[in-house]
């Protein structure tokens, strides 16, 4: 993607690895439902960085109910022609006949909404911040997301499906979140019960076996975790691997407070892991 000096930007969509094929297309299109794709393979602990766009044909507060074709045509004309030139791939997608298709009276198919509808789409996905990790691993890699420059716009980071999301509109709460998510106790946890076979790794549900408790900005230990967790963000930007090292062994020390832990109950935890 880059930008034209008329505001407009130049995208080029990807077919490498796609489940169905489809021709690559370079078509010029408005920025305003570009938003930064964040998939599996650009998910790290302390750092997520997008590497991929994607239309987002519905605007916030709409929920499932996708932008109407004649919207799309006055207000992103050249959107809206981008996307009639997959119009039969996207009216096939299993995802579109099951949630937006229905009989009507006399037994025909009937759609109930745009061919570009997408299923998945709700506040969740315009939130400022998310914590991400990956689906697919071995253990619990979260990072913090959000508000990258597009096109010349901040907008929120939207995490493909194979990367669970926490949302959050308070960049000082998801920072907290995010440090204990990668601290020993809440990892050992998640590790231990996949393992056990007791659920997908990886996926929300692990959110009901180890439970993260709810922010408190009054909380010295919450606020302490919040900023450890914003100079892991920073340091695993700049490749500094040995003061990452202490700060994600200091996080263990505060998050061993959050939940009163001894610490030799800490070190038997960090050797499990290990």
């Amino acid at each position: 993607v880059y930008k034209r000096p008329d505001g407009l930007v130049v995208v080029r969509n990807i077919t490498e690895g796609a489940k169905v094929k489809v021709d690559e297309v370079t078509e010029t299109i408005e920025p305003d439902l570009l938003y930064p794709l964040l998939r599996g393979r650009d998910v790290q602990r302390w750092r997520a960085e997008p590497s991929a766009w994607i239309l987002i044909t519905h605007l916030p507060g709409m929920g499932l109910k996708a932008i109407s074709e004649r919207d799309m045509q006055i207000n992103y004309p050249r959107t809206y022609g981008y996307l009639k030139q997959f119009e039969k791939v996207l009216r096939e997608r299993a995802a579109f006949k099951r949630y937006f298709t229905r009989k009507d009276k006399n037994g025909r198919i009937a759609e109930t909404g745009p061919f570009y509808s997408m299923f998945d789409v709700g506040t969740y996905t315009f939130a400022p911040w998310k914590v991400v990790w990956t689906r697919v691993g071995n253990d619990i890699t979260a990072a913090v997301a959000g508000h990258p420059d597009v096109a010349g716009e901040q907008k929120p980071v939207v995490p493909i499906e194979t990367v669970t999301l926490v949302d959050f509109t308070d960049f000082t709460e998801a920072h907290y979140f995010c440090a204990v998510a990668n601290s020993s106790p809440w990892r050992l946890v998640i590790v231990a019960t996949a393992v056990h076979g007791t659920g997908g790794f990886g996926s929300p549900n692990v959110l009901e076996k180890a439970r993260i408790p709810s922010f408190d900005p009054n909380d010295s230990v919450h606020l302490r975790l919040a900023e450890l967790s914003e100079q892991a963000h920073e340091t695993a930007k700049v490749g500094d691997e040995l003061r990452l090292r202490e700060i994600e062994a200091e996080i263990d020390l505060w998050a061993a407070k959050l939940w009163n832990l001894s610490d030799d109950e800490l070190r038997e935890i960090q050797k499990s892991l290990a």
